[in-house]
């Protein structure tokens, strides 16, 4: 008798190898076997015929650092197939923590993320000051998922070196010693790496950039040099440059992240997107990276399986929300709001005003409506046509793009939400963003699952990568389902040294999921005031998945979760298989 018998799927076991209809076996809460499981019964039983089975999806690129302490499903990535979650990406994160540094740390989280400060001080613990004490914090809270940690370089520089650190001033001799002390400490109490970030477009809620934005080589090689010193964990940063900013030298970073991999013998990755100041400067990037495993760096560039965008809407940004006639009504709910701008005459008051106010990060992505594609009600399309853009449609129509856009915010017989593409866009197409996910070097990741939540809902990329990718994409220009599948689950969990898990093979941890590819859609992005403290986000759910296992528990069925928790803190590497 086995705990759990998925029988009779499509096995798609994240090695990459042609599918093939299995049965697979779960005891203790690992996978004890895939093939025919025959005479043998299950307490449990999935009948899964017709259905594609496969590994969990390990998404290494979250920010759910504020949000592990209240939400035990952490939404919205467990609706889409996720088993096992990165968080401390991008150099922010609340260890290790003075405590007269928790609202600095919120107010950093905040702008950078977009995650609701008011929900971030309600929502927190505050159990710790410590990197290890914070990871004992999240480790006794039960949850649907694993999840795991980095030690962030903001939170870092801010505990030990105060407003110097804050201020992006350079550390002493005493102070980089410390850094790296507290790394260390952090890597041997469970952290699975370093990150840091250094695109001028991550700011505080202040304005000013992130602690370690401009820090010198000297002290990215000595932190760098304490994972090849304890000989384990990934260094991870977005570049200058990445977030679309121009740069002198689009290769310098990448020049010095050879270098430090090469010296310390551990991996990084960073974020790649095409920009629109230089459509074509990925591919050399890619080329430096795949030439720079001959001379024993290990370089992962970080790319996205859809165009890094905002979702417009009124309860998100949009081009009126600094017009001082909308800033009047902004107060009223949406649909209260959405009745007064119909009147005509503030609609031409609102048409006519200029914004009041500046946003430091508005320059980097001029307003375009050429770039401003109305989203359905039902399942949204990430590559829509050119001439499907609201200034198509004006130059179409004669009407005035702004006007247009106006109407369908205000209108009650359309979605109200809008796609704004901002980086991996600059052809119309998604092709260079396929070109990325084939290359050899490159990981899937940048999802931001637990931030951006005014603004983006990237969290549903897993559900994308099989839709789109996979089964709707014209079939020449289709990618196929075993590398689709293999990108989110074995890839991304060896990257980060989580090797047991990922495949669909006896000894490895049973985390499975089993997904109806023919049903599996996209729900409509959806504006919620589910945080706490009334904070809103956007979320995004999906159909398809008859289930989610966790460590051999049903987490999720159809969608809906079982009050499983199995879900827990995962402390530095794993080896794997588990021998039984």
């Amino acid at each position: 008798m086995h705990d759990l018998v998925i029988r009779n799927g499509t096995v798609c076991d994240g090695s990459g190898i042609p599918t093939r209809v299995a049965d697979v076996a779960v005891d203790n809460g690992i996978i004890t076997k895939v093939g025919r499981v025959g005479g043998d019964r299950g307490r449990t039983e999935i009948d899964a015929e017709g259905q594609l089975v496969t590994p969990g999806f390990v998404d290494i690129h979250t920010h759910f650092d504020g949000q592990v302490s209240w939400d035990p499903q952490l939404t919205p990535s467990c609706w889409h197939g996720v088993t096992s979650v990165v968080m401390g990406n991008c150099g922010v994160g609340f260890a290790p923590a003075q405590p007269d540094r928790h609202d600095w740390l919120i107010g950093l989280m905040e702008g950078v993320e977009d995650i609701p400060g008011a929900s971030l001080s309600e929502g927190i613990t505050w159990e710790w000051e410590t990197f290890p004490e914070y990871l004992d914090a999240v480790a006794k809270v039960p949850r649907s998922m694993d999840v795991a940690a980095q030690v962030p370089h903001g939170a870092l520089r801010a505990y030990v070196m105060g407003e110097r650190g804050a201020a992006n001033e350079p550390p002493t001799e005493d102070d980089l010693e410390q850094m790296c002390r507290l790394v260390r400490e952090g890597l041997h109490a469970g952290a699975i790496g370093f990150s840091t970030s250094r695109t001028l477009t991550h700011l505080a809620i202040t304005g000013d950039p992130v602690p370690g934005t401009f820090a010198a080589e000297e002290e990215l090689f000595a932190l760098g040099g304490v994972l090849g010193e304890v000989g384990t964990g990934v260094f991870q940063l977005v570049p200058l440059g990445a977030g679309g900013e121009k740069v002198d030298d689009p290769l310098g970073e990448i020049k010095w992240m050879r270098k430090l991999s090469a010296a310390v013998g551990r991996p990084i990755t960073f974020g790649l997107f095409q920009n629109d100041n230089d459509p074509d400067g990925w591919r050399e990037l890619l080329q430096i990276a795949e030439d720079a495993v001959a001379g024993g760096a290990d370089l992962h560039p970080q790319v996205a399986g859809r165009p890094f965008s905002v979702i417009v809407s009124l309860d998100s940004t949009h081009p009126f929300h600094k017009r001082p006639s909308y800033r009047k009504i902004a107060h009223l709910p949406a649909a209260r709001r959405r009745a007064a701008m119909r009147d005509s005459a503030l609609r031409e008051r609102i048409l006519r005003e200029r914004p009041v106010g500046s946003d430091p990060r508005s320059a980097l992505f001029p307003q375009g409506y050429e770039r401003h594609f109305p989203m359905t009600t039902t399942s949204p399309n990430y590559e829509p046509a050119a001439d499907q853009s609201f200034d198509a449609l004006a130059r179409r129509t004669g009407a005035n793009p702004e006007a247009l856009i106006y109407d369908f915010l205000a209108s009650e017989d359309t979605s109200g939400m809008i796609f704004r593409p901002l980086l991996g866009y600059s052809e119309f197409t998604l092709d260079p963003i396929r070109e990325m996910l084939l290359h050899p070097q490159a990981v899937l990741g940048l999802s931001d699952a637990g931030a951006h939540c005014r603004l983006i809902c990237d969290s549903s990329t897993p559900t994308s990568m099989l839709t789109h990718w996979v089964r709707d994409r014209d079939r020449g220009e289709r990618l196929p389902l075993e590398f689709v599948v293999r990108k989110q689950t074995w890839d991304t969990a060896r990257l980060y040294g989580l090797r047991d898990r990922g495949l669909l093979r006896p000894g490895y941890r049973a985390d499975i999921n089993v997904i109806d590819l023919e049903r599996l859609s996209l729900h409509a992005p959806e504006f919620v005031f589910d945080l706490p403290a009334g904070g809103g986000r956007l979320i995004q759910k999906a159909d398809g998945y008859t289930a989610t296992v966790v460590a051999g528990e049903i987490t999720y069925r159809d969608g809906r979760p079982s009050g499983a928790l199995p879900g827990q803190l995962v402390r530095g590497p794993k080896s794997g298989p588990v021998v039984l």
